[in-house]
C-alpha cells in the first residue's frame, strides 16, 4: 500500500502553514564510521534527520502538539536519539498543557543499536505516562506498519486509538515471526480491521478522515470543567402510579428507545469508542466521549440492540465499562452510565470470564470513582449487570424504568415454582422507578407520555434536557464521596 511521508501527513492532516518543529539536530556522538554513514543515507533517502519529528500545530484552529513518525528513516526504527526527541517533546507538551497527537508508523527498536535502544521503550512509556497523569489527552493515529516496540510503548496508551486501513499493526514483526518458526504468520491477524474487531482500537479511518475524529474527540476531552454555566432544570413533571408489571412489559417493547437513539436526539457531539483496548469488546454496551449541551461526559450505556438470546450481556461489557471508568477518572470527565439490560449473561462462558468478580469491580470502582458520576435507568434493569452500573452522584430513571435482584419471571420461579405469579412478584419486590424514588435511590424521573415507545425522539430529548442540566451541577459540584454514593441504599 502507498504511505505518506512524515511531512505529507503534516501537509493533510494539520492547518496550512501551522506547524512549527521542535526538534534540534541529533546527537551521533561515539557511533561506528557505518552506522554513520547508514544514518547519513538515511537522511538524504527520507529528507529528515530521524525517524520521528515533534513540533506542534493546529487543528482545526486547535493548538496541539504532534509526534509523527517517518518509515523513510531506517523503517521508522526508534534509537537512542529518536527516544530522545521523542521524550523531549512529550515532556514539553505536558509542561505547556497541549494535548498530543501521535502518529507512529515504525519496524520497532533500531537493531544497529540493540539494548540500549530496546530499554528506551521504558522512558517513552513513562513520559506518556505522565502525560496522562496531567489530565491530557494523547491521541493516536497508527500506521502502516507500527510493530515492535514502538507499538508496545507509545503506540498502546492512547486515550483514543485510530489506526490506517489495512495496515500492518501487532507486535512481532511478521518477516520476524518466518524467520524464527520457519512458517507465515497468519495474515489477517496484525491488521487494523482484526485490532478494531478485537476491540483494541477505536476506529479503523484513512488519513485524510483523522483531522474530523481527532478534533471532535478534542473538543469533548478538552471542553471546559470550570465555569461552565449551569442549566436551567428542566422540572420535574408528574408522574401516574403505573402498576409494577405495566412498567415491565413496556420497558419490554421492542420498539422502545435505546441508548443509541438517545444518543441521535440528546446529545451535541458523539465519538464512538470501542472496545476494551484489551483484546475484547462486547456489544451490548456502548462506549463513547459524548456532550450535551457544552457539558462533556464519558458515556457507558447498555445498549438493547447488542443485547441477544445468543449473546446476553458478558463480562467483556463490564470489562469495557470499566475501560470508561478509568478514562473519565485520568481526564477528569463525568461519566454517565445507562442501565437497561435484559441481565448478565448465565453460561459457562460467563462464569469462566470472571462475571461476578467484574460486577464486584464495577461496584467498586464506580463507588470510589474520583469523577462526577450520573447514572441514567432507561428501562429493564435486570440482576447484577444493571446494578454494575447504578452507584452514582445522582441517579436519574425513566418512569417505566425499574430495577430487580432477577427477572419477576426468575424471581416467581424461585418463590412460587412456577412463571404465573411473575406479575406478583414485580409488586411484591418494589422495582418500579417510582419506589426507588420514595426510597431515595432514584433522585428525579423523566416522564413517558404515556410510553417512551409511542414518542421515541420527544421522550430522548426530554431525557437529554435532564442530563444536560445534571451534568453542568455535576461539573460544578465536583465528585462525591464514597460514604455519600453508598449512604443512599441504606
Amino acid at each position: 500500500m502507498s504511505r505518506l511521508s512524515a511531512h505529507d501527513l503534516i501537509d493533510l492532516v494539520l492547518d496550512d502553514g501551522s506547524w512549527s518543529s521542535w526538534d534540534a539536530a541529533p546527537s551521533r556522538d561515539g557511533i561506528s564510521a557505518a552506522y554513520a554513514a547508514e544514518l547519513a543515507a538515511a537522511a538524504e533517502k527520507s529528507g529528515v534527520d530521524e525517524s520521528v519529528l515533534t513540533g506542534e500545530a493546529r487543528m482545526h484552529g486547535r493548538r496541539i502538539a504532534v509526534l509523527v513518525g517517518e518509515f523513510g528513516f531506517l523503517a521508522g526504527s526508534i534509537g537512542r536519539a529518536a527516544a530522545d526527541r521523542i521524550v523531549a517533546g512529550i515532556e514539553r507538551a505536558t509542561r505547556e498543557g497541549l494535548p498530543l497527537v501521535a502518529a507512529p508508523i515504525s519496524g520497532g527498536t533500531r537493531m544497529q543499536e540493540g539494548t540500549p535502544a530496546f530499554v528506551q521503550m521504558v522512558r517513552i512509556s513513562a513520559a506518556v505516562a505522565a502525560h496522562r497523569t496531567a489530565g491530557l489527552p494523547y491521541l493516536v493515529y497508527l500506521r502502516h506498519p507500527t510493530t515492535g516496540g514502538v507499538m508496545a510503548s507509545w503506540g498502546s496508551l492512547g486515550h483514543v486509538t485510530v489506526a490506517e486501513p489495512g495496515a500492518l499493526v501487532g507486535f512481532l514483526g511478521p518477516r520476524v515471526y518466518e524467520a524464527l518458526y520457519d512458517k507465515p504468520f497468519p495474515s489477517d491477524v496484525q491488521t487494523s480491521e482484526n485490532l478494531y474487531a478485537h476491540g483494541i482500537i477505536d476506529a479503523v479511518l484513512p488519513p485524510e478522515e483523522i483531522a474530523d475524529i481527532l478534533d471532535r474527540a478534542l473538543t469533548i476531552l478538552m471542553a471546559a470543567r470550570e465555569g461552565v454555566a449551569p442549566v436551567a432544570d428542566p422540572g420535574q413533571e408528574p408522574v401516574p402510579d403505573v402498576d409494577a408489571w405495566d412498567c415491565v412489559t413496556r420497558s419490554r417493547r421492542p420498539d422502545r428507545p435505546g441508548v443509541r437513539r438517545l444518543l441521535r436526539y440528546a446529545a451535541s457531539d458523539v465519538v464512538p469508542l470501542n472496545g476494551t483496548g484489551q483484546g475484547e469488546s462486547d456489544p451490548g454496551l456502548l462506549i463513547a466521549l459524548a456532550r450535551f449541551g457544552e457539558a462533556p461526559c464519558v458515556f457507558l450505556g447498555q445498549d438493547r440492540r447488542g443485547q441477544t438470546t445468543d449473546h446476553p450481556l458478558g463480562p467483556e461489557a463490564l470489562r469495557e465499562a470499566r475501560r470508561g471508568m478509568r478514562l473519565a477518572s485520568e481526564l477528569g470527565l463525568p461519566l454517565v452510565t445507562v442501565i437497561d439490560t435484559q441481565g448478565a449473561a448465565l453460561s459457562a462462558d460467563a462464569e469462566n470470564g470472571g462475571l461476578a468478580g467484574e460486577i464486584a469491580r464495577s461496584l467498586a470502582d464506580l463507588v470510589t470513582l474520583d469523577a462526577p458520576t450520573l447514572c441514567l435507568m432507561l428501562g429493564e434493569g435486570n440482576g447484577g449487570g444493571a446494578l454494575a452500573l447504578l452507584p452514582a452522584d445522582r441517579v436519574v430513571a425513566a418512569q417505566h424504568a425499574w430495577l430487580s435482584p432477577l427477572p419477576p419471571e426468575g424471581a416467581s420461579a424461585i418463590v412460587h415454582r412456577d412463571l404465573d405469579h411473575a406479575a406478583e412478584m414485580a409488586r411484591a419486590q418494589h422495582v418500579r422507578a417510582i419506589d426507588l424514588h420514595r426510597r431515595g435511590i432514584v433522585d428525579r424521573i423523566v416522564a413517558e407520555k404515556p410510553d417512551a415507545a409511542d414518542e421515541p425522539e420527544e421522550f430522548c430529548r426530554r431525557v437529554g434536557a435532564v442530563l444536560e442540566h445534571e451534568l453542568s451541577a455535576l461539573l460544578a459540584a465536583g465528585p462525591g464521596s464514597a460514604e455519600k454514593r453508598a449512604r443512599r441504599y441504606v
